[in-house]
């Protein structure tokens, strides 16, 4: 078995070992994985945090030892807490990374780091000013940061910045957690999750106070939340049918 760290700021991870195929999530800078297959130019990994597999570039990652992969599942980790930082490798050069960025991993790559992080475990009345750090971020299939994200990967995020563990789909994150019976059960920082109609989970949202939720459709907004789902102002209609509200913390 291999192991490896990502060394870049972004980094997509493909459905096939193929530049076209679809972006079902990304790696951000410090995150460890196991190599599960290697070719001449891809790698099919699975990520620590939430064992997500698919397919990277070898050229965008820097393979690491077994033992330093256990050292970084054993320690807690600590993240880049503002939108856009960098760090600066031996060569004194500046690499960008975004919110969310495993910074506790700087000391292995030799690169320092001066900017704002975030560790631990949070209050949950933090989740919503983590949630509005990414309002206006464009809605992106399989993306994690501001410059582009999916619904899972907006709740994944806010709950991984404050210390939480959630998976990376919609469909598994609503396996998680406790269900509520009703809306007025809820408070603000519960996952409200929206079904199509065969009855597959398809999105999710954070629930604000006053039956608002935050979520990524189009780009990360508020909207209304009723029991039917969620009523988009702009388009005066339900745009999503809500399944079911859990409560994670």
């Amino acid at each position: 078995m291999q192991y490896g760290i990502c060394n870049l700021n972004i980094v997509p991870l493909r459905s096939e070992p193929k530049h076209t195929a679809e972006l079902i999530s990304q790696m951000l800078y410090g995150e460890h994985f196991k190599v599960l297959e290697q070719r001449k130019y891809w790698s099919k990994i699975r990520i620590a945090f939430d064992k997500f597999e698919g397919w990277v570039e070898n050229n965008q990652f820097q393979l690491i030892e077994e033992d330093d992969y256990i050292f970084f599942d054993n320690n807690t980790p600590s993240y880049a807490s503002d939108l856009i930082e960098f760090v600066t490798n031996q060569q004194q050069s500046l690499i960008p990374i975004t919110l969310g960025a495993s910074v506790s991993s700087c000391a292995f790559l030799q690169h320092d780091f001066e900017g704002m992080q975030t560790e631990g475990i949070q209050p949950k009345e933090h989740l919503l000013k983590t949630a509005y750090l990414y309002l206006n971020s464009p809605f992106l299939w399989g993306g994690k940061t501001p410059f582009g994200i999916d619904s899972a990967g907006f709740t994944q995020m806010v709950y991984k910045l404050n210390g939480y563990q959630l998976c990376r789909l919609a469909n598994e994150q609503a396996k998680q957690g406790e269900p509520l019976s009703f809306i007025e059960e809820s408070e603000p920082g519960d996952l409200a999750f929206f079904d199509n109609d065969e009855g597959q989970i398809i999105h999710v949202g954070i629930i604000m106070t006053d039956n608002y939720i935050i979520h990524a459709d189009g780009k990360v907004r508020v909207d209304r939340l009723d029991h039917t789902g969620i009523f988009n102002p702009e388009k005066r209609q339900h745009t999503f049918k809500l399944r079911v509200i859990k409560k994670i913390i």
